[in-house]
């Protein structure tokens, strides 16, 4: 494993445990030789996230689309930013250059990267390792709509079994690295 795509929030969340648990995860990458695939954004928990990988001497890619970069502010010390056309091209690229992918508190975007690469590892399009870094209990609410979805027939035991799960950076990608 080379590198490992980060999933997560353009904002920094409520509480500042959040903001630990990226700057902590960017570190864990570096420290442990990890290029970090992103979104590119100098804002909120991306932020953090690029900045602190980039302190400990890591490398950080971004991957975004023109129109965002038309809009938005991107981290200006990127090793390498690249800019597609549409959002499918993006999360291509951004499964193209991850050797697994891990998703911290965020939104709607982030829910929807996370489960387009849970889908897609279903589908047997890849077989790349993907996590839920479940910081402060954030993706408990997810894991109990999970555990709904099985109970109910509509998610295989295996399924549900194929995303790791870990409370700690440190955790995530030593599990990430061991696989």
């Amino acid at each position: 494993m080379t590198s490992i795509c980060i999933f997560l929030g353009s904002n920094p969340g409520a509480d500042p445990v959040y903001a630990r648990a990226a700057r902590d995860m960017g570190r864990e990458l570096a420290v442990n030789g990890l290029t970090c695939v992103y979104g590119g954004s100098d804002t909120g928990l991306m932020k953090l996230l690029a900045d602190s990988a980039l302190e400990a001497g890591g490398r950080v890619v971004g991957v975004t689309v023109q129109a965002l970069r038309d809009k938005e502010i991107f981290h200006p010390g990127l090793t390498e930013l690249h800019v597609v056309t549409t959002m499918n091209e993006r999360k291509a690229l951004m499964t193209e250059l991850s050797d697994g992918f891990v998703a911290l508190p965020g939104g709607v975007g982030t829910f929807e990267e996370f489960f387009e690469i849970y889908t897609l590892s279903l589908l047997g399009f890849h077989s790349k390792p993907f996590g839920l870094l479940n910081i402060n209990n954030y993706y408990a609410p997810l894991d109990a709509l999970l555990d709904h979805a099985e109970r109910e027939g509509f998610l295989k035991a295996p399924h549900r079994n194929a995303i790791l799960r870990a409370d700690t950076p440190a955790d995530m990608v030593k599990l990430m690295m061991d696989r």
